[in-house]
């Protein structure tokens, strides 16, 4: 009866373990946000004409598929879009479990009327890029780098990039700041990013799993993704790569995110060593500063994207 009991709880342990790595760091299966149907019966639905708009407007630009190899063996796949008199290309990098059709399929259009190409990338293990799991910043902060240097090596010495990102993806973006750049890359865009892995999982946690006790929940989840993920929660920190960040860096963030708290956000931002801009919208919810003021947002990307440029000479 003992070992019956011994074995029925190590099987409930590992059933539990499996659960929390499956929920926040596997692979999930993606549904195609470039497809009508798919976007009309998703949460997104009241946004979906607008994305299907974006996507249309991509679709009706050549685009072209790229391919890099990332530091640890992995297929990396990314979109460019050309435009004809490009001023610079803006790299851009999409949330968690997310893709470019939902995060940047609405502004991609302004972008562009702005005189940039963009090279619009599939984070690892999301869309056509491999992976198996989601690092939350970690993995993903060196391909951002490597996008990095395939863009100024393609594009030569004189073209200027910017790196944006979007809730993860702007904690890839910062992340990467920390790391060496090429001298191309001019600015970083940030919009929503969480401070670390370790912070948004406790938050997502004390959030949605009230059940869970926090502290254990997050050590329990930091070993498993140490042992099985190849990476830990505490292993890189947004925060702390801004603190050597040497290109300027414009926060965005909305004050109503209940995913990720626009604290985090102003801690990366009072961190952050190089030139630095912020823009807080009141009451936007995650990932919809851009919808929710676009006059505003609109104006200080223009000025950041041009204020920044290499110059000719």
């Amino acid at each position: 009866m003992i070992w019956l009991c011994a074995a029925l709880i190590a099987g409930a342990l590992a059933a539990v373990c499996v659960w929390m790595l499956r929920t926040v760091c596997i692979r999930a299966r993606e549904r195609d946000m470039t497809d009508p149907d798919n976007l009309r019966s998703s949460p997104y639905a009241p946004l979906a004409e607008r994305m299907l708009a974006g996507v249309a407007f991509c679709r009706a630009h050549k685009q072209e598929d790229v391919w890099i190899t990332s530091f640890d063996g992995l297929r990396l796949h990314a979109s460019l879009v050309q435009h004809p008199q490009a001023k610079g290309t803006i790299l851009l990098f999409h949330g968690y479990r997310s893709s470019w059709a939902v995060d940047f399929s609405i502004s991609i259009p302004f972008y562009y009327a702005l005189g940039f190409s963009l090279l619009v990338i599939d984070q690892r293990s999301h869309g056509q890029s491999e992976g198996r799991f989601i690092t939350f910043g970690v993995r993903e902060r060196r391909d951002a780098c490597l996008w990095a240097a395939y863009a100024a090596a393609r594009f030569g010495p004189r073209h200027t990039l910017y790196l944006g990102g979007l809730s993860m993806g702007a904690t890839t973006v910062l992340m990467a700041a920390g790391l060496p750049l090429p001298e191309q890359v001019r600015g970083i865009v940030a919009d929503c990013g969480f401070t670390s892995p370790d912070a948004i999982i406790r938050s997502v946690i004390k959030k949605r799993y009230p059940f869970l006790p926090v502290g254990p929940a997050a050590a329990v989840l930091n070993v498993l993704t140490v042992c099985f993920a190849g990476f830990g929660l505490r292993e890189a920190s947004a925060t702390e790569a801004v603190r050597h960040a040497q290109v300027p860096v414009l926060f965005l963030h909305g004050t109503g995110d209940t995913f990720v708290p626009w604290q985090m956000t102003q801690e990366a931002f009072d961190a952050c060593a190089a030139e630095k801009r912020l823009l807080l919208v009141d009451g936007a919810e995650h990932g919809m500063s851009y919808l929710e003021d676009p006059a505003r947002v609109q104006s200080l990307l223009e000025e950041f994207f041009e204020s920044h440029l290499i110059q000719e000479e």
